[in-house]
């Protein structure tokens, strides 16, 4: 145990034992509970691994295509009158 880590449990040991009334007997609790305290203060929370949270995310809904149009008929060709 560090001894920055010891002396953070020692202080939060004993506000916790003033907050309770200064009762005695209960110095392992205290001890127990700010040691949890000073534990979990000093734990990252994890981030969603980017892969997790893409599964997470709902497919965006394709767009429907309009149907292509017909192309148009053909007229037929006159045939150019020679002069």
């Amino acid at each position: 145990m560090t001894d920055d880590r010891h002396e953070r449990i020692r202080q939060r040991a004993h506000e916790i034992w003033e907050q309770a009334g200064r009762p005695e007997g209960a110095h392992m609790e205290h001890w127990e509970q700010a040691a949890a305290e000073i534990d979990a203060a000093g734990k990252p929370k994890k981030a969603p691994k980017k892969a997790a949270a893409a599964k997470v995310e709902k497919p965006k809904a394709a767009k429907a295509e309009k149907p292509a149009k017909a192309p148009a008929k053909a007229k037929a060709a006159k045939p150019k009158a020679k002069a």
